[in-house]
C-alpha cells in the first residue's frame, strides 16, 4: 500500500518512517505551509495552564517562550507527545477533539486558578473559548503562528495521483480534507479519487473530504493517535 501523508513536512516524516515497519509506503504532501509569528517573549502572567490544539502551537509557543513549569493540556496524544518533547513535564491530553479538551480543562482546574492560555493559529477548529467562558474560565488565545493552505499539488505528487499510483490519502483534521478536496479539483484529478480510500482522524474530517468519489472512506474509532496509526495499519 502506498499513502499520500498531507500533514507538515517534520510530522509526515515520523509518520512515513513509522508506516515503513508495517511494509508501507508513502509520498508526503503538506497541504499546510507554518509559520510562527516573530515577537517578543509571550506574556503569561496570570496563566494558570496552557491548553494546545496542535503539536504546531506547541513548537510554536516553545520558540516565543521559555517557560515550561505551567501544565499543558493538549488535545490530542500527538500534541502531548510533541509538549513532552518540548520539555514540559505536566501535560495530560484530552485523547479527542477541542470538545474534549474543554471538558478536561474544566474538570482538572479551577476558574479561579488563573487564566487559560491558548497558543494558536489564526485559524482554529473548534470553539473552546466558548466551551470555557461557559464554564467561568478566563480565556485567552495568542496567534502565535499561521497555517498557509498550498495552491497546488507538487508535479511528482500530480503525476502519482494521476498516474494511479496513491491507495490512500491520510487527512487528519477538517482544514486539510477541505484543502485536499479542492485540490483535486482544481486538478482536474476528482475522478482519480475513485481509486482510493481516505483515511480520516475523525467523523468531522470525513464530512470535510466528503463530496470526492471515493472508493472508501474510513474513520479511526478514536479521534487520537494509537486509534489512527490502527485504522492505517489493519488488524
Amino acid at each position: 500500500m502506498r499513502l499520500l501523508l498531507t500533514r507538515p513536512q517534520t510530522d509526515s516524516e515520523k509518520l512515513a518512517r513509522d508506516l515503513t515497519a508495517y511494509g508501507i509506503s508513502s509520498i508526503i504532501e503538506p497541504l499546510l505551509n507554518i509559520m510562527v509569528q516573530e515577537g517578543p517573549p509571550l506574556d503569561t502572567t496570570g496563566v494558570a495552564a496552557l491548553a494546545f490544539t496542535s503539536a504546531n502551537g506547541v513548537q510554536a509557543f516553545a520558540e516565543r517562550s521559555s517557560r515550561r513549569d505551567l501544565p499543558v493540556y493538549a488535545v490530542g496524544d500527538a500534541t502531548a507527545r510533541a509538549a513532552r518533547a518540548a520539555a514540559f513535564k505536566d501535560v495530560q491530553s484530552a485523547m479527542g477533539d477541542v470538545d474534549d479538551l474543554a471538558r478536561l480543562l474544566t474538570r482538572a482546574m479551577s476558574p479561579e486558578a488563573g487564566a487559560i492560555l491558548h497558543p494558536a493559529a489564526s485559524q482554529v477548529a473548534g470553539d473552546l473559548a466558548r466551551c470555557l467562558a461557559d464554564a467561568g474560565f478566563a480565556y485567552r488565545r495568542e496567534v502565535i503562528y499561521k497555517s498557509e493552505k498550498v495552491s497546488a499539488f507538487s508535479p511528482e505528487t500530480r503525476a502519482a495521483i494521476a498516474g494511479g499510483e496513491i491507495d490512500g490519502v491520510v487527512l487528519m483534521s477538517p482544514r486539510t480534507g477541505q484543502i485536499f478536496k479542492e485540490l483535486m479539483i482544481r486538478a482536474g484529478l476528482a475522478d482519480r479519487a475513485a481509486d482510493m480510500t481516505v483515511f480520516c482522524l475523525s467523523a468531522a474530517v470525513a464530512v470535510a473530504a466528503d463530496g470526492l468519489p471515493w472508493c472508501n472512506i474510513q474513520t479511526a474509532a478514536r479521534p487520537e493517535q494509537d486509534a489512527f496509526m490502527a485504522l492505517l495499519t489493519g488488524p
